[in-house]
């Protein structure tokens, strides 16, 4: 398939694994562009010096085939400066950048000869990322897990209303796990997709295999968004969650919540396994999701259902030769 976005990262389908934290290490980044789609480390759960040792062992992975890779940064990041300069140094061929100004580094890496997407959670944002001279755009709605947009748009609404403001390429990302809601998207005006939750319960993933398992059992509504106060996160609803929603219904302030939040919490709960006291990231669409599988066959069967459900479509047509 040949899209504006399988043009721009020279991909040979137009599907990008999320940068996700404690998810997304070389093994998921590598196996995703192994498989023709593109694959992203995740920067926000690493120091620099690790993000380095990812970037090599990606590169190592990728070595015979010569497919991209690419390295998502949140620009909250502590380190940013040393992790832009880090990128530039190493080459890295495409970065996505999110939660944060794109017009502070766009240029800068562009400079560099590095291909830029920022992600975004509003058509306004869009907007403000192109006037930035990014090369393409995510837009996430909110079903998506982790951070989220203030503005809790869903993806059927915000890819549409993305589309009528920008003709960069354009990713949509929140909600989307099967080929079918690929041809979704892209009916709406997506070029491509950039999926989360699905890789993040791929066996590839750096995340524990206790929060992959129990993700893979949740139910429809067993994930809210919380924290608004901070920054908005969707998670699933476990103990950390409860206290979190109890104190955010007698009216907690935002330094209350930081502090119950406190550090490492998402690390805790993804990374290390904690299912109770950690903050379990992951989107509305796992519920869907019944098993942990490799890359390799979930890319072939995104492939797969993608044609599937196009060919169906194709035989819905209007019969207007008829009076």
């Amino acid at each position: 398939m040949k899209t504006t976005v399988t043009e721009l990262f020279k991909i040979e389908h137009p599907i990008v694994s999320g940068g996700m934290v404690w998810c997304s290490g070389w093994r998921l980044a590598s196996a995703v562009s192994a498989s023709g789609g593109l694959g992203l480390l995740g920067a926000g759960s690493m120091h620099p010096e690790t993000l380095a040792e990812h970037i090599a062992k990606t590169r190592a992975a990728l070595a015979d085939s010569g497919r991209p890779f690419g390295v998502n940064v949140p620009l909250f990041y502590p380190e940013i400066e040393r992790v832009i300069q880090l990128l530039i140094d190493e080459r890295v061929p495409i970065v996505f950048t999110s939660g944060g100004n794109p017009a502070l580094y766009t240029g800068r890496l562009k400079e560099a000869g590095i291909t830029v997407a920022h992600v975004v959670a509003s058509a306004r944002f869009a907007q403000k990322a192109e006037a930035a001279g990014v090369d393409a755009i995510v837009a996430e709605g909110f079903e998506a897990g982790g951070h989220n947009g203030r503005e809790e748009i869903t993806t059927m609404a915000l890819i549409p209303q993305v589309r009528a403001v920008t003709g960069l390429p354009l990713l949509a990302a929140g909600g989307i796990a099967t080929g079918a809601s690929m041809l979704a998207v892209m009916t709406l005006g997506a070029d491509g997709v950039q999926l989360g939750t699905r890789f993040a319960l791929a066996a590839e993933s750096s995340a524990h295999e206790a929060f992959k398992q129990l993700c893979v059992t949740i139910g429809e509504g067993d994930t809210m968004l919380a924290l608004k106060k901070l920054s908005p996160v969707r998670m699933i609803k476990n103990e950390f969650y409860r206290r979190v929603a109890e104190a955010e219904a007698r009216g907690a302030s935002a330094e209350e919540l930081r502090e119950l939040l406190g550090a490492k919490r998402s690390k805790r709960g993804i990374f290390e396994g904690d299912l109770t006291e950690g903050e379990l990231e992951i989107g509305q669409i796992a519920s869907l999701i019944r098993e942990v599988e490799p890359v390799a066959e979930i890319m072939r069967r995104l492939v797969t259902e993608f044609d599937a459900a196009a060919e169906r479509v194709s035989r819905w047509k209007t019969d207007t030769g008829k009076a």
